[in-house]
């Protein structure tokens, strides 16, 4: 294993009756990294999830996680990680303070020691007026950071975080992040899954996944580079009416309504602006505008999903 690598993963697979949920993804995360682990539901995320943190064997590939192999050394490896599922896990009838003490004495964490990084904790959250609330009388984002601090409690090398802010507020959200990046100081990686694409340009890498494949693994800004001048933007009180208007478009590959109009993934954006227009205007759609834009990581992700599908089906 790479000494800069936390994670490696090897041609991982496994399958379920009639679902392949894994198929053979490989990917690396660093040490002081935070990477993505990406793609809608049913992708394959949290079963990649639940093999890294030793509670799920593959059928086939390997990985290795902080320097031990998972099949062979689960226990060495759950020593070594945090692991935090979707759901909260902790006890709602028990106050903040007394879930974080519990967890500091299950992984036999020092008082001084949990005393000082229990008060970082909080503070990083927002959480210090709650101390004594409990659990279960926090909201749904509230309970993700509590969920976040118990299992950062005893410094864990790794951390795999399985789509840790679904359902939760913008405010919760920006605070969970906060604490993340004050993590990479301390050289713990990080694997997150998410669904959301906005909260994947947050992350250093992405690993781009669906249907159990890897589509890309790279930084969100390369990703997004790989589609220069390839998407337009069309503003329009129509958006409906103008997809139908050009979406046959020779050069056109997808088209994608979103707020206040659409995107467009062609084939070259320069030569196909006018004819487009032209295409709208012939059908009386209004617009108020048609323009080459920068990618986002929904057009590369639009992209790589319509591309596999082609491939997929010859």
């Amino acid at each position: 294993m790479a000494e800069s690598a936390a994670i490696v993963v090897r041609d991982l697979s496994r399958s379920f009756p009639g679902v392949k949920a894994v198929d053979g993804l490989s990917f690396d995360v660093k040490h002081g990294e935070i990477f993505g682990l990406v793609g809608p539901d049913g992708a394959g995320k949290t079963t990649t999830m639940r093999i890294l943190a030793g509670i799920l064997l593959p059928d086939s590939g390997t990985a290795e996680v902080a320097g031990f192999d998972v099949v062979h050394h689960p226990e060495r490896v759950k020593q070594q990680i945090s692991y935090m599922s979707q759901r909260f896990g902790l006890y709602e009838d028990l106050t903040v303070d007394e879930n974080i003490r519990f967890c500091a004495e299950v992984f036999d964490v020092k008082r001084t020691v949990y005393k000082q990084r229990s008060e970082q904790l909080l503070q990083a959250a927002d959480m210090q007026s709650f101390r004594q609330r409990l659990a279960g009388k926090l909201s749904g984002g509230m309970k993700q950071k509590l969920g976040l601090i118990c299992a950062l409690i005893h410094t864990p090398r790794v951390l795999l975080l399985d789509e840790p802010t679904n359902g939760v507020d913008p405010v919760s959200r920006r605070d969970f992040w906060k604490i993340l990046y004050s993590l990479l100081g301390e050289g713990v990686a990080i694997l997150a899954s998410t669904a959301y694409l906005d909260e994947a340009e947050r992350c250093h890498r992405v690993a781009l996944v669906h249907e159990g494949r890897l589509l890309f693994c790279d930084q969100p800004n390369r990703l997004k580079r790989k589609l220069q001048n390839r998407v337009i933007a069309v503003t329009t009180s129509d958006p409906r009416g103008a997809r139908a208007a050009i979406a046959e478009t020779d050069g056109v590959r997808s088209v994608v309504l979103v707020g206040d109009g659409m995107h467009l993934l062609v084939d070259d954006a320069a030569r196909l602006m006018p004819s487009l227009s032209g295409r709208m205007d012939a059908a009386h759609i209004p617009y108020s505008s048609v323009e080459a834009v920068t990618a986002s990581l929904d057009d590369v992700f639009v992209n790589a999903v319509e591309s596999d599908e082609e491939v997929a089906h010859g």
